[in-house]
């Protein structure tokens, strides 16, 4: 998701070919569409943790989690290409690469999760989940974080809040935000606290008459900020959302394959077996194939009501790359990877923070990593003006991440799983620059 602050404005001292190239690309699509940055970043070939410009200018990838077993990955290519040249069709044709990767990707999950569904995108996997938790309990409400973002299509856009940031008050009559957890602010209660707050919301929906049909959560909270722990999180809440009939969706299109650091998945953190669980575009490393997990229970009321087809969720080549994503994740070993260069790179951050007075609190799991920057650090008061700073002198420096969080005032540091110590300490370095500049 774009930044809702960091992107470009129209007024920044461009040269001459990167105005013409935004000029082209203005009088070419929609309005809607936003670039990064206010000196955009032009880019035209890529490998691994780097994307390059067109003058060979490289940029460290500190950002991007779709890309998640590296740009350009060659195996990747290899099985897409290889693939396309032999056959490309949809499901309601059999070749046994569907199945093959259906029951590998299943494998990965607890044993109760054992149908799947394959879609293009997380935002249409997160869309399908509303319709077949709706199915499952015939109820009607849903229950999101307050800044959370599901996606950008149909339901998934209707349960992403932070995409209404600029209209605030236009949340669906079905749907209750709650405040994300914040334990850097409420201590040992955030958890209880966000419990009793999803009890509440599902209260208010049973009584104007929806219902709870379920609570979607991303498993590290991304858009509201980061929030790796307590891992006793979202255990809690599954119990308070079942006791009002409702399904537990753990959206693993950011937290997914690997990036935490324990398992493939971020549920597992939280000692949890979801009712349903949605995957994003990592799975196929940019290739567009996405998918919905769940108990086969919980999707046989939806598969009564409609016979769901994909022309390609799930075609030859979709598989071939979702299943070369996976080879690259086990041989490589990227899981355990992003636990130790996950740590490397938390620790480096901690040590650097000493020496910035705006930083208030630094917190991560694996490769995802929040810094969040206060005016002061006894008030915690949020300083979006300086985390806008940081990530534009990153970019500057040839390193890009971005900002999250309500206040938009946290960093987002989540490179591909593929990044080395190199690329690790690079990064510190730069961060360290940056930060004494504060001092």
């Amino acid at each position: 998701m774009l930044s809702r602050f960091n992107g470009y404005s129209g007024d920044s001292e461009l040269d001459e070919a990167t105005r013409n190239l935004i000029e082209r690309r203005e009088q070419t699509l929609a309005p809607s569409y936003n670039l990064f940055y206010s000196q955009p970043v032009e880019v035209a070939s890529s490998a691994g943790a780097y994307l390059v410009g067109p003058d060979g200018t490289r940029y460290l990838d500190m950002y991007n989690n779709i890309p998640a077993v590296g740009h350009a990955n060659p195996r990747v290519a290899k099985a897409v290409y290889d693939q396309m040249r032999v056959l490309n069709t949809h499901t309601r044709y059999l070749y046994p690469s569907l199945a093959d990767f259906g029951q590998r990707l299943l494998g990965t999950m607890p044993t109760e999760l054992d149908r799947l569904f394959l879609t293009n995108s997380g935002s249409e996997a997160n869309d399908l989940a509303v319709r077949v938790a709706r199915a499952a309990t015939s109820a009607q409400g849903v229950i999101v974080t307050a800044a959370a973002y599901h996606g950008s299509a149909g339901y998934a856009d209707a349960i992403s809040p932070i995409s209404r940031v600029a209209t605030p008050g236009n949340d669906p009559e079905w749907l209750r935000v709650v405040p994300a957890p914040d334990p850097y602010r409420e201590g040992p209660e955030a958890a209880a606290r966000f419990a009793a707050d999803v009890g509440a919301a599902a209260l208010d929906l049973e009584r104007a008459g929806y219902g709870l049909a379920a609570f979607f959560a991303d498993m590290i909270l991304s858009t509201d900020g980061v929030i790796p722990s307590p891992t006793s999180l979202f255990s809690q809440v599954a119990v308070v959302v079942h006791s009002h009939g409702g399904l537990f969706v753990a959206d693993e299109v950011q937290s997914g394959f690997g990036r935490l650091g324990d398992g493939l998945w971020g549920f597992t953190r939280h000692g949890l077996t979801p009712d349903l669980v949605t995957m994003g575009k990592p799975m196929g490393n940019g290739f567009p194939v996405a998918g919905l997990a769940g108990r086969r229970e919980v999707f046989a009321a939806f598969g009564k009501r409609a016979s769901y087809f994909n022309t390609f969720g799930g075609s030859p080549v979709a598989v071939a790359a979702a299943s070369a994503v996976l080879d690259e994740i086990e041989d490589r070993e990227l899981i355990s990877r992003s636990k130790t260069l996950g740590a490397r790179l938390e620790d480096g951050i901690r040590r650097i923070s000493d020496v910035d007075s705006s930083i208030g609190d630094v917190r991560g799991a694996g490769l995802f990593v929040a810094v969040e920057y206060v005016t002061d650090k006894d008030e915690k008061t949020p300083n979006t003006a300086r985390a806008l700073e940081v990530v534009a002198r990153h970019r500057d420096r040839g390193v890009l991440i971005s900002n999250t969080g309500a206040a938009n005032n946290s960093l987002k540091i989540r490179p591909p799983l593929v990044i080395d110590e190199a690329g690790i300490d690079h990064f510190l370095e730069v961060f360290a620059e940056i930060s004494a500049e504060r001092k």
